[in-house]
């Protein structure tokens, strides 16, 4: 059965579209069919991790939401440039970064069900294992429909206080929403830190299992958004606890 995994985090700023796309990678490598949806349309990017030009980008969420276009239009299969290979697969659509289609999201707004219908869509057509949906900081709308359709909802957070408040709100909110399950990762983490003590004391806060916690890392910084970091450098132990996350989700 597909797999409809919500990557979220309370504020701007946790790495949460990083994440997601080293995620996708690290399933699709593995020999799942993964699409990325970018939902975060007032300040879309995780295009760039995956080395999609926008001279390139004709179809987006956009045109899909605005009754312009198929959602299957705009799935952009980047998985080749990447090494994925069959029966692998990566497919991302996009969000525009035009500053009109933007202005006009956020003046108008969209209809949360015809982007429902668009994952629906998109997991039958293209025969997905897994679809992830990169998600707006915060709460709206938007967020609610997400976390409600999702098998998983994959919170992420830093070890800081606002983020530890933001996050327990959006648990709650999760919780009520009568979300299937719920993980946490721990991102940006000083390496400095005890980390088992870390995932233990913040397991115990929220009552949820922490999937993963990954350190703050010089070489993940450096690459910034230049490529996906786990593809980059299949070696590194941060590359090696996405594979232990990306396992996690295909046990259950």
């Amino acid at each position: 059965m597909p797999i409809v995994i919500s990557v979220h985090s309370y504020r701007g700023g946790t790495g949460k579209s990083n994440f997601t796309a080293n995620l996708a990678a690290t399933l699709a490598l593995g020999g799942q069919r993964v699409a990325v949806v970018d939902t975060d349309v007032p300040s879309p990017g995780i295009h760039n991790l995956f080395s999609l030009e926008p001279e390139h980008i004709e179809k987006t969420l956009n045109t899909y939401l605005w009754g312009e276009s198929a959602i299957e239009e705009a799935a952009y299969d980047v998985g080749a440039g990447l090494g994925v290979t069959a029966p692998g697969q990566l497919f991302l659509v996009p969000a525009s970064i035009k500053a009109d289609d933007i202005a006009r999201i956020l003046k108008d707004g969209y209809d949360v069900r015809r982007l429902n219908d668009g994952f629906r869509s998109l997991v039958k057509s293209l025969t997905l294992d897994y679809l992830l949906i990169d998600t707006h900081p915060g709460l709206s709308k938007e967020t609610f429909l997400s976390i409600a359709i999702s098998h998983f909802l994959l919170l992420i957070l830093r070890p800081d206080k606002q983020d530890y408040q933001g996050t327990a709100v959006v648990v709650d909110v999760a919780r009520q929403l009568k979300t299937r399950r719920m993980l946490l990762a721990l991102n940006k983490v000083h390496p400095q830190l005890n980390l088992e003590a870390l995932k233990t004391k913040v397991e115990e806060t929220y009552g949820e299992t922490v999937a993963g916690v990954f350190p703050l890392s010089e070489r993940f910084v450096q690459l910034a958004s230049e490529g996906v970091f786990c593809v980059q450098y299949p070696d590194h132990p941060i590359s090696a606890e996405f594979r232990r996350v990306a396992q996690q989700l295909r046990e259950v």
